[in-house]
């Protein structure tokens, strides 16, 4: 029977350094290298009865912060209780200009406009809303960007229309199109992917989640929709062919022709594959034309 793995009361579902458990006696090299532990950083350990989450990955990274630095971007959102992130994403720091410091699991954004007010001291020193959702609408990747921007703004933590007097100081960044490009509706990151990048390729901005009724009945909520053209847009994991599925499917389409609308469904290899999403940006360019709602490009 194997003997039960050894975890000293102090270091129970809790972060520590390795370096600082051999030295005390707490744990002995062989100790350390079982399964009652599980590597989060370089030389940071937590108990491995604490399930993976990155919320975990963003509160031990404390143990290796510089002098004055914290948690921004989505890391810092996913402590305030923002619903985002994986398990083994990076954790984004931001420290004053200067700062020396590189972490395998991290990313380090050095800047010399890190007021004291603009960082929340505790436990884990993390941004506050604002300079959070600022730094996450500069991220390199303008759709990405907007993706992670969807989900705070629909928490509410903080709300886009909080960020107007940020964006009108800046008015020609990143950040200012990134934020104006957001939606708080957006329900899917899929959903907001397609979103931004139809709005990219030409098309007028078009309205999230609008519930269609008909004859006094509920018939469908779309993802994307032009309401004047009465054109929608919805990503096909939300249909299925299994079982019974595929019939109320159809019934719902059915019901959707006779409303007067017309829907296109956009898949993840059109997202990922640039001539597969340009021939449905023809495709949808056509269909907006033939009611009359003309494209940019």
């Amino acid at each position: 029977m194997p003997r039960p793995l050894y975890r000293p009361p102090r270091l129970r579902r809790a972060f520590f350094r390795g370096s600082d458990a051999l030295q005390t006696g707490l744990l002995t090299p062989d100790q350390l290298r079982t399964n009652a532990w599980r590597k989060v950083f370089r030389d940071v350990y937590v108990d491995s009865s604490v399930p993976e989450s990155y919320e975990l990955r963003c509160r031990a990274v404390r143990l290796l912060l510089p002098e004055g630095a914290a948690v921004t971007g989505r890391s810092a959102a996913c402590l305030d209780g923002v619903p985002i992130g994986e398990p083994n994403d990076l954790v984004q720091v931001i420290a004053p200009s200067g700062t020396r410091w590189a972490r395998r699991g991290c990313t380090l954004t050095r800047t010399s406009w890190l007021p004291a007010e603009h960082v929340v001291p505790g436990v884990v020193p993390r941004t506050i809303p604002l300079r959070t959702a600022w730094e996450i609408a500069s991220g390199p990747n303008l759709v990405e960007a907007v993706v992670d921007l969807d989900v705070v703004f629909r928490s509410g933590r903080p709300s886009r229309e909080a960020l107007d007097a940020w964006v009108g100081a800046n008015p020609e960044s990143q950040a200012a199109l990134a934020i104006g490009l957001a939606d708080p509706l957006a329900e899917s990151p899929q959903e907001s992917r397609t979103r931004v990048r139809l709005v990219l390729a030409g098309f007028p901005p078009p309205t999230s989640q609008h519930e269609l009724w008909f004859e006094g009945r509920f018939v469908a909520r779309f993802d994307l929709s032009w309401l004047a053209a009465k054109v929608a847009v919805e990503y096909d994991g939300m249909w299925h062919g299994e079982g019974g599925q595929i019939s109320k499917d159809r019934a719902r389409l059915n019901r959707i022709n006779e409303a007067g609308w017309e829907v296109l469904f956009v898949t993840r290899d059109q997202l990922r594959e640039p001539e597969l999403f340009a021939l449905f940006c023809d495709q949808l360019r056509r269909a907006l034309a033939r009611r009359g709602v003309a494209c940019s490009k």
